[in-house]
This record gives C-alpha cells, structure tokens and sequence, in this order.
C-alpha cells in the first residue's frame, strides 16, 4: 500500500511539472491557467542557430507574439542566429509600457584585450549580422502613436547575449534610442574580431545607444563590454552604468546632450583613440575609469589608430563631471602622465591623488 501511494505521488508530480512546460507556440503555461511565465522560444517560430540561416522573420514572429501577450521574455538556446532583432513599436491604445526581454541561455565569453591575438568563440548564444547597412543587429523601432514622444511603449531588457558585425562595421549593434527604458547585463558587443587586429571603423556607427533625451528615467547597464566600433557606448540621459569595458573604439563612452545627469562605476577603457568624448552638455560621474593605453611597438600600421590622442576629449567643453582615473601604459606599467582636450568642467583627479595635486597629472591639449 505504501510503495502504491508513493508511485501514485511520483506520477502525479511528474504530470504536474510537465504541463509548465514549452508548448507548440512557444509560451511557458500552468495546466491550471492562473500562471504564465510567458517565454517565448525562438526555436517554437523558426530560428535556426547554425550560423547559416537568416532569422530575422523568426524573430519577429516570436516578438510579434511577446508584445500582443503584453510582454515577455524572447529566449535564444545556445547557437549562432543570423539576422536582426526588430523590436516592434508599441503604441497606443495601450495604457502603459510593457518589458520585453531578450535573454541567451549562458553568459558570453567577452573575448577582449591589449595585445596578442585570440579567435572570439562560435560557443554561447550569438546575434550576428554581416549586413553593412540597415539599423542595428537589435533595435527598438520608434512609436508612430506613441505614448510620449517617438519612444516605443517598451522597457527593453537584454541579458546573456553576444552580438556581432563586420570588422569596421557599418552598422550599430545594439539601438535603443527609442525604448522608454532598457537593462543591459551581461552583454558582449564585438565587430567578429579580437579587438587588437580591429580596422579602424569608417561609419561612426556605435556598439550601443541608450533611450534618447527625455525617456524615462531607468537606464542601466551591468557587465557590458563593447569592442571595434567608433563609439562604444554612445551615452543619453539617466544612465546608470558599472563593470563596463571599452576596447578598441574610437571613442569608448560618447556623452550626448542630456538634461539629467548619468553615472558609471567602473570603466575599463583598453586602447581607445579617446576613453571618454563629450560632444553635448552632460552631466556625469565615473568613480574609477581604468585606462590602458598602447606602448612601444603595440601598435602596427593597421591597428595605430588605437595609439590614445586623448583620455577624455571635450574640445567644446560640454561636460560636467567627475572623474577618478588610472592610466596603464603598456610596456610600462602604471603612469601620472593623462591627456585631455578642453573638457575644463571636468574634475579629474589620478586615484590616490589631492584635488590640489590634480593638474600636475594631466597634459592639457586645449
């Protein structure tokens, strides 16, 4: 009798853990209807991870399917998908927005550094489009009927995911300008090459870009490296950034005009033409930018554009910030010397260093 109502309990567990599961269209569900976890996979509307096959349709069809159910998570198993993520509009008659999450199924492996030469990984969950025009790999489209301005009624979270370009790409990995808000977290965005052997980009494209001036107001992003692009992270109001790496951009972090103010953490910073460039009147604070500029004889005729004119390049003197800094040269270990062009409302004072001691670091440009 015992061993008969413990079987009966195992079958009956069993039955009850199958019906939360992945269903012909893709949604996660609870056999009594109450509960939905509402994860959509990729898989479920056609695409196909062998590097080969364009996604794009699929892709949309799985986020056609995440917005009508008001939000959801887009879940990518590991593999290599071509194509682009178009994340629809959003717009009224809805009342308010909606979050709509693209996750991988493991952390990338955020292949990046200063010297030698490393192949980036086929293993993990890859976005990749070889396309030179067109918007970005991902991108959150703009609002006809908004609710607010052109922002798309959708709090946009990416996590777990590597995305992919051309070598001087000629397109932006991740566009986000017209999301209401976005998390970023764990996010790798490269142009297919270690960024040492990175060309010099041409298009003034960007590895990222953050909702626009006058979104609202929750821009985060954690654990982000971006390699390969003319500006890293091209930085709008309210963001809120920490562990963030920029190797081999043009310029790492692109501060644009913003009425509110931003703030990162830690900023790594690895043979960038510039580590930070202002080109609007921004407000902003990095509490440690770690910086390694290339030494002698780490640069060749191909890569010297990553030789850094300037640590922080703000010739119209459009920021307003402080910073703390440590430079790396390589070959040669820790150094006071730091560089910048205008930038003459930004505090920036070498870790470990007095505010009165401040200006004896730095070589002014302008």
């Amino acid at each position: 009798m015992h061993k008969t109502m413990v079987l009966m309990t195992l079958c009956a567990w069993l039955l009850a853990g199958a019906a939360v599961a992945v269903d012909g269209g893709g949604k996660a569900s609870s056999s009594a209807g109450t509960v939905e976890s509402r994860v959509f996979n990729v898989l479920n509307y056609g695409a196909v991870g062998d590097d080969k096959t364009d996604n794009t349709e699929a892709f949309s069809a799985c986020l056609k399917a995440v917005t009508e159910e008001g939000g959801g998570r887009m879940y990518l198993p590991v593999g290599v998908y071509r194509g682009r993520i178009l994340i629809p509009a959003v717009s009224k008659p809805i009342p308010s927005w909606i979050t709509v999450e693209i996750a991988g199924q493991s952390e990338p492996t955020p292949v990046f550094g200063t010297i030698g030469a490393f192949p980036l990984q086929t293993n993990g969950t890859i976005v990749k489009s070889l396309s030179q025009t067109g918007p970005a790999v991902i991108t959150a489209s703009s609002s006809p009927q908004s609710l607010y301005g052109e922002f798309s009624a959708v709090n946009v979270v990416i996590r777990n995911l590597e995305v992919r370009t051309t070598d001087d790409p000629g397109i932006g990995g991740i566009d986000l300008r017209y999301a209401l808000q976005c998390r970023i977290e764990n996010v790798f965005v490269n142009t297919g090459v270690y960024n040492v052997q990175a060309s010099k980009p041409t298009h003034g494209t960007s590895g990222l870009i953050t909702p626009a001036c006058n979104n609202a107001a929750l821009t985060i992003l954690r654990n982000v490296i971006v390699t390969g692009y003319h500006t890293g992270i091209l930085v709008n109001e309210h963001t809120d950034g920490d562990n963030i790496n920029l190797a081999s951009n043009i310029d790492g972090l692109e501060f644009v005009f913003a009425h509110h103010a931003s703030r990162f953490g830690r900023v790594g910073a690895q043979r960038c033409t510039h580590a930070i460039a202002v080109t609007g009147k921004h407000g902003f604070s990095i509490e440690q930018l770690d910086m390694e500029i290339a030494g002698k004889g780490q640069t060749d005729s191909k890569n010297e554009w990553q030789a850094t004119e300037y640590n922080i390049n703000d010739p119209d003197n459009l920021g307003i910030a402080d910073i703390r800094y440590w430079v790396v040269e390589g070959n040669v270990g820790a150094t006071e010397s730091f560089t910048r062009n205008g930038g003459a409302s930004i505090q920036a004072r070498r870790i470990g260093a007095t505010r009165a001691g401040n200006e004896k670091a730095e070589k002014i440009g302008k």
